[in-house]
């Protein structure tokens, strides 16, 4: 009988200090945005999500919790300076060996997005008024992208604008407009040793947009797209058959 496949084990993480400092923000989201998240991804089938936060032990992110994570998502903002340096080089060992990474909007500076990308990771931004965003697909059919359409309207986000300071990405899978005539490549993916990397802008505290239907489902995409693969097993390819002894 074939065994069912093993869940995607993802850690949500996140500062969750806007939620706990800004009325406004708590309204939005009153369990914290990673809750919001890990709401969502907990409907999937074939996840087991947990969450993480700043102020826990550890950031929340022991060496046991690291090692047991597919799929790490990260989001971050007031607090990059307070995240322990110990922390940042654990997780980015844990990414090389094959960990899965998705970093979401001010998480682009981020120590450990930083660290993985080896760039300042600066960018042009503008934050009042809310400014509308579309995102426009640049890679249909993309596994990230599956069931979006050709674009999608966020009403009110925060605007990121081009240049932004990353390497060259092995995929650039959206692309945002705003109502200043600004663009910025808003969905892009690395490779970093065994380990893929997904950065999605989308999701300033003050707004709904983890309550968006696309948002959430570009990011349960992106947690299987992630997530490790192990090797294939070789057929007709071993020792025996090219005449190799064992010792």
């Amino acid at each position: 009988m074939t065994q069912p496949p093993s869940p995607i084990r993802v850690t949500v993480w996140n500062e969750f200090r806007h939620e706990s400092k800004n009325p406004k923000v708590a309204s939005i989201y009153p369990a914290g945005m990673h809750e919001t998240i890990a709401a969502h991804l907990r409907e999937m089938e074939g996840m087991r999500v947990a969450t993480a936060t700043l102020d826990e032990t550890g950031h929340g992110l022991s060496e046991q919790r690291v090692n047991e994570t597919d799929v790490l998502i990260w989001w971050g903002h007031l607090a990059h300076d307070e995240v322990a340096d110990v922390v940042v080089e654990r997780v980015r060992q844990r990414v090389l060996a094959g960990m899965g990474l998705i970093v979401l909007h001010s998480g682009h500076f981020a120590k450990i997005f930083k660290a993985l990308m080896g760039t300042t990771c600066n960018l042009k931004w503008r934050d009042e008024p809310a400014d509308r965003e579309i995102l426009w697909v640049t890679r249909p059919g993309h596994p990230i992208l599956q069931g979006i359409d050709d674009h999608f309207v966020l009403p009110q986000e925060e605007m990121y604008g081009e240049y932004f300071d990353v390497p060259e990405p092995l995929e650039t899978l959206l692309i945002s407009s705003f109502g200043g005539g600004e663009v910025f490549r808003s969905g892009m993916t690395w490779a970093r040793g065994a380990g893929k990397i997904f950065y999605f802008r989308p999701g300033h505290e003050l707004y709904p947009t983890y309550h968006d239907s696309n948002v959430l489902k570009v990011i349960a995409n992106a947690v299987r797209w992630a997530a490790p693969t192990p090797p294939p097993t070789p057929v007709g390819y071993g020792r025996r058959e090219f005449g190799w002894t064992e010792s």
